[in-house]
């Protein structure tokens, strides 16, 4: 298999500072990520009932500002609360990358049918995510990978912070594994190069925040993943 090159070459160069709570919820335990750098903040992956998310944030940030709301793919437990966050802020764009767009709505119908768990459709995104497109938070950069494999067009989003450079990895990659490929838009291949993608693109020391479960570093990946192994 041939190793992948990233088109994208993120800055490594540690600018700003960042801090990040999580919130598990919905009914497959999605971690939900805000980040917040000075009085700004995105949310990503708000995964279910999103009114409750909205609250909880104004609630421990009462005078940030919220800048957008990013999900990393397409699937009905990374969106399922975007509808909601949508009608609380208005006026913040919503960011998902083009390829997923066309899969949302058939993937909730597909939770509802196999498991009973219903979640409203996001809506199209005001801004379609693209490898190479940085969002500002505060002193931050979020910085866009593509990382197919998960889904047609899964993102991870990577920034380097005075506390340490950190990527937002979705489902692409779990400690020692990857994300699902037996579901529709799921690719073997894609998601073994897009895991030696993170491994070549991004610091050893990065914390990599998952969609479901602990984080990791990409020098334990290294280390232990032999997904990434075989990538490389």
């Amino acid at each position: 298999m041939e190793t992948s090159t990233p088109t994208f070459t993120p800055d490594w160069t540690p600018r700003g500072h960042m801090t990040i709570s999580v919130y598990v919820n919905g009914p497959i335990e999605t971690n939900t990520y805000v980040a917040v750098s000075g009085d700004e903040a995105v949310v990503i992956d708000p995964a279910w009932d999103g009114e409750a998310l909205a609250e909880r944030l104004r609630s421990e940030h009462p005078d940030v500002k919220l800048k957008g709301i990013i999900c990393t793919h397409g699937h009905a437990d990374h969106v399922g609360g975007v509808a909601g966050m949508r009608r609380a802020f208005p006026s913040v764009p919503f960011y998902l990358s083009e390829p997923d767009v066309p899969m949302v709505d058939a993937n909730i119908a597909h939770q509802r049918s196999s498991w009973g768990i219903d979640t409203p459709s996001p809506g199209a995104p005001d801004c379609p995510l693209a490898e190479g497109d940085v969002i500002a938070v505060g002193d931050v950069q979020l910085q866009a990978l593509a990382t197919p494999g998960h889904t047609p067009g899964g993102m991870t989003l990577f920034a380097a912070t005075e506390e340490g450079p950190v990527a937002f990895v979705g489902d692409t990659l779990f400690p020692g594994s990857h994300g699902r490929t037996d579901l529709v838009g799921g690719d073997d291949v894609a998601i073994v190069r897009s895991l030696a993608k993170l491994g070549t693109a991004l610091p050893p020391a990065t914390l990599c925040l998952v969609g479901h479960g602990s984080s990791t570093t990409i020098g334990q990946e290294l280390a232990t993943n032999p997904f990434m192994q075989v990538g490389l």
